[in-house]
């Protein structure tokens, strides 16, 4: 494994990753010939729709041999609307390469990749790209990495900036550097790789990705500055961060393995159909009927640290787990680096084309979790939850390229939050028609804003058997999923602190059918408050324009939290609604002559006047509405947790 590395290449859009990862395979000798984003030849980018709108969608794995290494290479999308791929990249990695615009400095996805790098502990190696274009400052964007990001960056051509960052990481260093003492040179760079190879200090490139220039010291940085996988016991541990169609074997699945090893016609232990009373999925063994290499070579082998594409384990979801979770370096949680904040209505050209779209769809989230496609027979609407309206575009390409559906879609809707406005009870008592019975009450209270659900229960199992309560708990995520006003409730401390069943009355499911009653109840006494997302907005602009930009800002109920500036433009940064902002950025083209550029990211949710929101159609049966609740989630559990709709 010291010969190997799983390393993945992300940037900012527009900062010049895909070019970077090709000039390193041309360098590498893996290609002969550099492809091209812009011409839709890129070596990466694999996807008809891809070559055609020449943007990169999905993440792209390649194999390249550096020096007696072999580095597989993940090449990530750039552009926000794809931030799944780009998280699911980082599930199979043990570093990375940031790539950064020497003219554009730091930019708001820039820092957000490199605090997912921070918070998971992912060493990485730092390019300031585009160093040949005017305007270009390795100083400024250094200063601006050590304000924004880390202080402990370091250009590597640079010793002395090197051992000043050294010494405010190692005290014996800090001493004698205070002491005036000449630290050699190749102790220097040792004392350093040994941080950056934990992911405490991180060496800084220059170059030109599409002039050819400092790629090779990429390369050198990758093998030197970034580490192997490390070893792992030998039980089966992956994680599934990609899938893929064959033509003749159907649907592939990436997998990076962390321990262990499979091999063809082994059998893999999958997630199956419900449990009707735990809600739990059972599992089933599958045989993997092919493995292929990065490079699309059948090996029938995969081992601990490498990447492989598995066939034959037919549907499952991306992000899955293969055996033993707990030896897995990191679990990002799908949503934790960006989570959408729109949702579209999605509608078959042909009506009679509704079953085989929601067959799409269904396909579609397994590859893409957060997507979300959502069926409501009660409405009878399809809606996706998308990131922007790239993605969307891009969804509708893909629904009439691979399935050959033609799709309308609605304008695109933001997706609010709500909490409750007051501590309060709720309460639900499920006793009739018999045979059931389901007593409890939880005390539910506002959380601190950004803070999610909370969950625990004070009532002995005397009172209500620890398997009923678990049960309980498996249907709180189906109880909260609309509040009141019909979008997902969050913010809340939730307690059970009474209730009881029945030794003879209470059938195995009445708790599930219970819980989303009690919470509704709760819900209503309590408030509802609307929450709707609220965006960090950096502007770059022409320094005649702020006074405009800020005008604009406080007319979309936003406020400037921050302005600097240098001698050629103002970087402004503001909070903004996204309901107020969508449509903005074409706003701010027309106003500076093309001359100016926004960058978002989510800061939070905060409440919104209900009268400015929206609420949402509820989906089914209203848990409130007791007797035709009851009727349809007695009818629903029969295929295990219940969907009202």
């Amino acid at each position: 494994m010291e010969k190997l590395r799983n390393i993945g290449i992300f940037a900012h859009v527009d900062a010049g990753k895909t070019t970077l990862s090709e000039q390193m395979l041309l360098k590498a000798g893996t290609i002969r010939t550099l492809g091209s984003v812009d011409r839709g030849t890129a070596h990466t980018d694999s996807l008809e729709v891809e070559r055609r709108r020449g943007i990169s969608v999905k993440a792209s794995c390649v194999r390249l041999n550096w020096k007696g290494f072999r580095l597989n290479l993940i090449d990530t999308p750039g552009h926000t609307d794809f931030s799944a791929e780009i998280e699911q990249s980082m599930w199979a990695l043990d570093g990375a390469v940031l790539v950064i615009c020497g003219v554009e400095g730091v930019q708001p996805q820039t820092e957000l990749l490199f605090e997912t790098f921070q918070r998971n502990g992912m060493p990485a190696v730092l390019f300031l790209n585009k160093m040949d274009r005017p305007g270009a400052d390795a100083q400024q964007v250094l200063r601006q990495i050590r304000r924004r990001m880390s202080p402990h960056a370091a250009l590597l051509t640079d010793p002395e900036d090197m051992l000043e960052t050294l010494a405010d990481l190692d005290e014996e260093i800090m001493q004698r550097y205070m002491d005036g003492e000449e630290i050699p040179e190749n102790e220097i760079r040792a004392r350093f790789t040994a941080f950056a190879l934990e992911g405490k200090a991180f060496p800084v490139l220059t170059g030109s990705a599409l002039q050819g220039e400092g790629i090779e010291d990429v390369l050198d940085a990758i093998v030197s500055f970034l580490p192997p996988p490390q070893e792992q016991e030998a039980r089966l541990s992956g994680v599934v961060f990609a899938s893929t169609q064959d033509k003749i074997l159907g649907r592939g699945l990436w997998v990076r393995l962390y321990g262990g090893s499979l091999s063809a016609r082994q059998s893999v232990d999958l997630p199956g159909r419900l449990d009707p009373v735990t809600g739990e999925r059972a599992m089933v063994a599958q045989k993997i009927s092919q493995i292929r290499d990065v490079d699309g070579k059948d090996t029938g082998l995969l081992q601990a640290g490498e990447i492989g594409i598995l066939y034959g384990l037919g549907h499952v979801r991306v992000g899955h787990t293969l055996g033993g979770e707990e030896a897995l370096p990191r679990r990002i949680r799908p949503g934790a680096f960006r989570t959408p904040l729109l949702m579209v209505k999605a509608e078959p050209e042909d009506p009679g084309q509704m079953e085989a779209l929601r067959k799409a769809a269904d396909e579609l989230s397994e590859e893409d979790p957060l997507l979300q496609a959502e069926y409501s027979r009660s409405l009878g609407e399809l809606r996706f939850h998308v990131m922007g309206t790239i993605q969307q575009e891009i969804l509708e390409d893909t629904l009439r390229s691979r399935y050959q559906l033609n799709v309308r879609f609605s304008k695109p809707a933001v997706m609010y939050r709500e909490t409750i406005e007051h501590a309060t009870i709720g309460f639900a008592a499920y006793t009739m028609p018999k045979p059931c019975w389901a007593v409890m009450k939880f005390e539910i209270s506002p959380a601190k804003r950004g803070s999610g659900v909370s969950y625990h229960s004070e009532v002995p199992s005397r009172l209500i058997a620890d398997g009923y309560q678990h049960q309980i708990e498996q249907a709180l995520p189906l109880a909260l999923k609309q509040g009141r006003l019909g979008w997902p409730v969050t913010d809340l401390d939730i307690v059970l602190v009474d209730g009881n069943h029945h030794q003879f009355h209470t059938h195995p499911l009445d708790f599930i059918v219970a819980t989303p009653w009690a919470i509704q109840d709760g819900l209503k006494r309590g408030g509802s408050v609307l929450l709707e997302p609220i965006l960090e907005i950096r502007f770059l602009l022409p320094p005649e324009c702020v006074g405009r930009v800020m005008s604009d800002v406080a007319g979309m109920r936003g406020s400037v939290t921050d302005t600097q500036a240098d001698a050629e433009r103002v970087t402004l940064t503001a909070l903004v609604p996204l309901a107020e902002s969508m449509d903005y950025a074409t706003t701010l083209a027309a106003l500076t002559g093309g001359r100016g550029g926004m960058s978002v990211r989510l800061h939070g949710y905060e409440p919104c006047p209900k009268e400015l929101g929206k609420e949402c159609p509820r989906r089914g049966v209203d848990p409130l509405d007791t007797s035709r609740y009851i009727l349809a989630a007695r009818s629903a559990l029969e295929g295990g947790i219940f969907d009202l709709d």
